[in-house]
């Protein structure tokens, strides 16, 4: 079941991940993300409404822990508007597996706090870090694309810092103290908080998107939140480390939607970064569980 449930989860991310560049393209990256955090707040809160248990625990929870809460939902807000803005600015095929390498961020917290690391989860660091030197070589793009892909590079690698981070902050402090749902819920309600902020000083920020990008919209968050539910589900029914794994095939997944809808093509060099990165993230998700 665990199996199944990390396929699902990678899918559904995957699909966010294809999505979040179109979205951004087309209604600008803070206002998509803004809209997303909106309609996952909206699901959230109906869904602590129909079982209000799960909130009620979690406020068994110390001040700290909640304001850590607070802390890991503004990083995963943060690294949300730097892969959108990443996705925007370059390749699906580049940007998706980029960001798998969280898992690297999420070993370098865990050895900052004192957790011992391996020679072989060292190895495996060094494996993304030499893929992302090579998934950023381009030498066949013109002077505008190099830029570009250079700059959504680093966004990814921003984005998989800020995740990394938030998941670290998660998994060691808050999700045992709070529970799946509710950090959930308030990683929503402060990304929404944040963004509103940022969105009302844009004009026509709160302006509802047309039809058509408010459907992608739409679906994207639905794939999001389907994502997180197979990946909670799974953890809960299997093995946590399983899921994480499988379900870091989500940067594969969306990289391939990026070649079959954009025609992306990526030099020898360059799917050999990708490939280095995705199979270093795999190998530490594995080796780490």
């Amino acid at each position: 079941m665990d199996v199944v449930l990390g396929l699902l989860a990678a899918l559904f991310w995957g699909g966010t991940d294809f999505l979040v560049g179109l979205n951004a393209r087309a209604v600008g990256v803070k206002r998509a993300v803004y809209f997303g955090q909106m309609l996952g707040f909206v699901i959230m809160c109906a869904l602590l409404l129909c079982y209000p248990n799960f909130i009620l625990r979690s406020l068994l929870a110390s001040p700290a822990m909640w304001l850590l809460g607070v802390l890991a939902s503004v990083f995963t807000v943060s690294g949300a508007l730097a892969l959108s803005k990443a996705f925007a600015l370059g390749k699906a095929s580049i940007v998706a597996p980029l960001v798998t390498s969280y898992g690297v961020f999420t070993t370098l917290m865990s050895w900052l706090s004192g957790e011992q690391i391996s020679a072989l989860q060292l190895l495996l660091i060094i494996v993304c870090v030499f893929g992302v030197v090579l998934s950023s070589v381009t030498s066949n793009d013109d002077a505008s694309a190099k830029h570009h892909n250079r700059q959504a590079i680093l966004y990814a690698l921003g984005a998989a810092f800020l995740y990394g981070s938030s998941f670290w902050l998660q998994g060691r402090f808050t999700l045992p103290a709070l529970g799946p749902v509710t950090m959930l819920w308030l990683g929503y309600l402060t990304g929404l908080a944040v963004l509103s902020v940022m969105v009302y000083r844009i004009k026509d920020g709160m302006k509802f998107p047309p039809v058509r990008s408010g459907m992608t919209l739409i679906a994207a968050s639905l794939l999001n939140l389907g994502g997180f539910s197979a990946f909670s589900y799974g953890a809960m029914m299997g093995s946590v480390s399983v899921v994480t794994v499988i379900s870091t095939l989500s940067g594969g997944i969306a990289a391939v939607l990026g070649y079959l809808f954009f025609k992306e093509r990526l030099s020898a060099v360059q799917i050999c970064g990708v490939v280095l990165v995705l199979m270093g993230a795999v190998a530490l998700h594995l080796y780490s569980g």
